[in-house]
């Protein structure tokens, strides 16, 4: 496996590439090449690492794995001879670990050697691509099928268990728990922002939360987060809870503010009026302007959905709980709901509250909105029958 990513800016816009490789004869079995919003080089490359090795869960269970990169830090780190300082690249690696079937070998090998993978990166970068592409069994080793956003209809239906008498992929949403800035209303972004922790008000409101989806535990396959400080730290609450591990997505990270990060909206009026007021019902518009780190809605619209195709596709047929943001739960359900992207601006999404989609074939339902556990003051609904 290949694997490579990149950042411009450093943190700036990132994306990874990923191939996997018979071994014996160098066919490509899948590729990927994704963007994941604003990052560093070096959230760019264990990205990268993290997406080849569910390539090779996916398409490869049985293998003996070689890890091929070119990124010095990630092969010493993951090979265990260098320690890992950086608090952002502890989940990661944690989840590479997880992914990661024993015996696998990382080696590094020469940026030239590695081309591949860093060509997926900028095509994603360049908008030319994204998502995973599947060897044709009929075509040349090294050849491709055509490229598409989503595998084909037959292959989602093996996938997802989509089609008649087959169960649907539930998505529980659960937005994170607040924080300081939440209750201060200060923006906050995604992997690149000053990720503040949960407050204690805000670890008491996901403990409810995970209360009430206790009766759903042996339905739950996954508890899944964006790989942010207050989505993780809500996360372990429930997946502690549940009885599962947490795992990683970075396409379910919030959008990010660029130079507004941490400031209050009162703040940012009074420093960028004019940016503030083109942001606002945009979306185009990055905050702060272009190359300053932000995105816009439509930007957070690809990068999420990105996200919510892998997620149908590991966890074909069964419940998952997704710890996220506002931008995020907002973005799928407007998805959802065949509403434009427009729509998140009509919507209110409290913090830890609980949003469930079902997706039955190529249809989401929308199943419940924005719901708090029983005896919240803000907000009660009952309904545990998803």
């Amino acid at each position: 496996m290949e694997a490579d990513g990149g950042s411009r800016g450093n943190p700036g816009p990132a994306a990874y590439g990923a191939v996997l490789r018979d071994a014996d004869t160098g066919a490509v079995i899948a590729e990927e090449g994704t963007t994941i919003g604003v990052a560093s080089n070096n959230v760019a490359e264990y990205s990268g690492l993290i997406a080849g090795l569910r390539l090779a869960e996916r398409y490869a269970p049985d293998a003996d794995i070689e890890v091929r990169m070119d990124s010095k830090l990630v092969v010493e780190q993951m090979s265990g001879r260098w320690k890992i300082k950086h608090p952002d690249m502890r989940p990661l690696a944690s989840e590479a670990a997880r992914l990661a079937p024993l015996g696998t070998t990382y080696t590094w090998v020469p940026r030239a050697q590695n081309s591949h993978a860093d060509r997926l990166a900028n095509e994603a970068l360049d908008g030319k691509r994204s998502g995973v592409t599947v060897a044709a069994e009929a075509q040349e080793p090294d050849s491709l099928i055509e490229e598409v956003e989503a595998p084909p209809a037959s292959i989602q239906s093996q996938a997802r268990g989509w089609g008649a008498g087959s169960e649907p992929t539930t998505v529980v949403l659960v937005r994170h728990g607040v924080t300081p800035h939440t209750a201060e209303k200060r923006f906050s972004g995604g992997l690149a922002s000053a990720n503040p922790g949960l407050s204690d008000e805000g670890r008491a409101q996901v403990r409810a939360v995970a209360d009430w989806l206790g009766p759903i535990a042996e339905r739950v396959d996954a508890v899944v987060a964006s790989p942010v400080r207050r989505t993780q730290e809500s996360a372990a609450i429930i997946a502690e809870a549940l009885g599962r591990a947490v795992q990683l997505e970075p396409g379910f990270a919030e959008m990010e503010f660029g130079p507004w990060d941490g400031l209050t909206f009162a703040e940012v009026g009074e420093r960028h009026p004019d940016q503030l007021k083109a942001w606002l019902g945009s979306l185009d518009v990055t905050p702060g302007g272009e190359g300053s780190g932000g995105e816009s809605f439509r930007v957070v619209q690809e990068r999420v959905l990105a996200g919510l195709e892998r997620l149908l596709a590991a966890h074909a047929g069964t419940t998952v709980v997704v710890v996220s943001h506002v931008t995020p739960i907002k973005t799928l359900v407007a998805h959802a709901v065949d509403a434009p992207l427009e729509a998140v601006f009509r919507m209110e999404l409290t913090p830890a509250s609980v949003t469930v989609i079902s997706y039955y074939d190529d249809k989401p339902s929308l199943r419940m909105y924005n719901a708090l556990p029983p005896g919240n003051d803000v907000f009660a609904s009952g309904a545990t029958t998803w």
